[in-house]
């Protein structure tokens, strides 16, 4: 599984934070793993067992969030949206802090402390949440009976046990037991809620915070550190970032699947608890930490502090970034208050109506991108300006399959825990957290297979130019919703699809992925004007995390009216997840096809990049 941030690691082409100390370590006589500077191996380790701990975790969030805390769709996606979206933010900052004053190697100690004691933290999520619904302003306690498959949801209404059942036209029907509608709700009559602790609600935040502050420290810095082993011009350097982008992988791979197993089960095995799979990522994730603590002098003189750091600072860094944790946790605080404007708002009242993370994000965004193609107007030469519009119209295309992308750890996840068959040939059944495993699988098998195509198309001039692969990427992307709505029609009588249309989906966006992931750190060092390439990374990475925030966004469009946690009529489920993922994989396509019309003259931009 690759993301933007862990492409960083993965792109040969990505320049390390700190580059001018990379020519200071060349251990290539100093024992060899693999034919690579043995360090590697340790650095290998400790990015695996940190991305076992981060995608454990987000593997369980959407759910968590959801089935736990009984939190509506529209607060699930907006608070996972916003946290993803912080989570390539942040590095970032921690990025800059390390290259000044800590050095990468103390950077990532920090950083893997604070996210496992962040990850230990969403253990204490206290008892679930109690569900109750609302009818005609009087107050109702909610029952749920049954397993995934035969769940139901009751009230008591005069001595009457009776079903809910959410009907097509918004109205909620009370079933009697006898199968007859004992009472009929007009639509907005019926809410549902849950009764939670608010210091379990305050643990979660607060844990959801440490996780981003911490993870500002590791992620950019370890990435760092693996660029320091190779001297400049090593031809060994592009394979040892693919051997540390495969730890990436298997990190990813081992957690989705054994975090789910320890919270929710799979099968007919219903798993010890939430707390479990949070807690296994926690120890997976302070495993990392120990690999870089007691390193036996294998990594002595590999990201230590920079020689003209100004010391005394460590202890002042420390103590503002666990400062920083209360100010994202209101940043979290503001986005589970989030109320969508009303139909006939328009834009300006949409943004207005944003909650502090959105307008930061999109404020930033908006403002950096004319400024800067305003500077590169006004300073660099004409090839330098039109490079930099080629870079700003590319990262823009880059954010919307990102937005579109991302959707796996959200509405794709309810999906999946919704109207999927998760049935593997009727041998067993995964969870709905386990099915984010098949990006992880393809990435692993296409990788190498993507990448030995790239070579022989090179070798013979066909190779595609970046924006022809950022725009198969975009219908990829969009192709690969569209093939999930194909077999929605094929759903059975539960409304539920097959396990294999969802992981077909998976594998178009695996291929999509690799399209588009690989060259975009390089593209923006290429294209950018030399003197403000930092920036460019800068706005590079804000845009991904814009990206993560809006991905938030569309999966709340998906959203659907849930009680106890669960929906109450699953075609109503399936028709709005086919209906909102048809509306963005045609956009997708769209898009992706203008972005081929424009190859051309963003090729004459880009003046021979490649």
């Amino acid at each position: 599984m690759t993301n933007p941030i862990d492409d960083a690691a993965a792109e040969p082409g990505a320049v390390p934070a700190d580059a001018t100390a990379i020519d200071l370590h060349a251990p290539s006589d100093a024992g060899q793993w693999f034919g690579h500077p043995r360090q590697l191996a340790r650095l290998f380790t400790t990015e695996m067992w940190e991305r076992f701990g981060y995608y454990g975790m987000r593997a369980l969030l959407t759910l968590y969030l959801a089935q736990h805390f009984l939190f509506s769709d529209t607060t699930t996606t907006g608070i996972y949206g916003g946290f993803t979206a912080l989570v390539y933010l942040t590095p970032l900052i921690g990025g800059l802090l390390a290259d000044r004053y800590l050095g990468s190697k103390r950077a990532v100690k920090f950083g893997a402390i604070i996210m496992s004691i962040g990850y230990l933290t969403l253990c204490f999520g206290g008892e679930a949440a109690k569900p109750f619904a609302m009818i005609d302003g009087q107050r109702y306690e909610v029952t749920v009976e049954g397993g995934r498959d035969d769940r139901k949801q009751f009230v008591m209404d005069g001595g009457q046990k009776l079903q809910i059942k959410g009907n097509e036209d918004k109205t909620v029907s009370l079933i009697a037991a006898d199968g007859t509608e004992a009472r009929k709700i007009a639509g907005g009559q019926f809410t549902a809620d849950g009764t939670r602790s608010p210091f379990s609600v305050f643990l979660l935040l607060a844990g959801l915070a440490l996780v981003t502050i911490g993870n500002g420290f590791f992620k950019p810095n370890i990435s760092t550190m693996v660029g320091t082993l190779y001297k400049q011009g090593d031809p060994r350097r592009d394979a040892g970032f693919t051997i540390f982008y495969m730890g990436i992988n298997l990190g990813s791979l081992l957690s989705q699947f054994l975090c789910p197993l320890l919270a929710v089960g799979m099968g007919s095995w219903q798993g010890i608890g939430w707390w479990a799979g949070f807690l296994l990522a926690s120890a997976g994730m302070l495993f990392s930490w120990s690999l870089i603590q007691f390193d036996g002098g294998r990594l002595n003189g590999i990201g230590e502090r920079p020689a003209d750091a100004p010391g005394g600072k460590d202890m002042l860094i420390y103590a503002g970034a666990l400062a920083a944790v209360p100010v994202v946790w209101l940043l979290f605080s503001n986005l589970m208050t989030y109320v969508r404007p009303e139909e006939g708002a328009g834009l300006i009242g949409y943004l207005t109506s944003l909650p502090i993370m959105g307008k930061l994000m999109f404020g930033t965004f908006s403002l950096a991108v004319p400024a800067i193609l305003l500077w590169a107007w006004r300073n660099g030469t004409k090839a330098e300006f039109q490079m930099m519009v080629a870079a700003m119209v590319l990262i823009t295309f880059n954010t919307v399959f990102w937005t579109l992308f991302e959707q796996a750890g959200s509405s794709l996840t309810l999906f999946a825990e919704r109207n999927t068959d998760l049935s593997v040939f009727g041998l067993f059944s995964l969870s709905a957290a386990q099915t984010q495993i098949f990006n992880a699988l393809f990435i692993v098998a296409l990788a190498p297979v993507f990448s030995a195509m790239w070579l022989g198309l090179s070798k013979r001039g066909l190779e595609p130019t970046i924006p022809i692969k950022f725009g198969m990427a975009l219908m990829g992307v969009g192709l690969g919703f569209l093939f999930l709505v194909f077999g929605a029609q094929f759903a059975d009588d539960k409304f539920q699809v097959g396990l294999w249309w969802l992981a077909g989906l998976y594998l178009i966006h695996s291929m999509a992925e690799l399209m588009i992931s690989p060259v975009g750190l390089s593209m923006i060092t290429k294209l950018s004007i030399a003197r403000i390439v930092g920036l460019m990374m800068g706005v590079w990475f804000l845009s991904i995390a814009v990206a993560q925030y809006v991905a938030g966004v569309v999966a709340q469009f998906a959203s659907v009216e849930t009680v106890g946690g669960q929906v109450t009529n699953l075609k109503v489920s399936l028709d709005t997840y086919t209906g909102v993922f048809t509306t963005i994989g045609w956009i997708s396509v769209g898009l992706g096809a203008v972005l081929l019309v424009l190859a051309i003259p963003l090729k004459k931009l880009m003046h021979g990049v490649k």
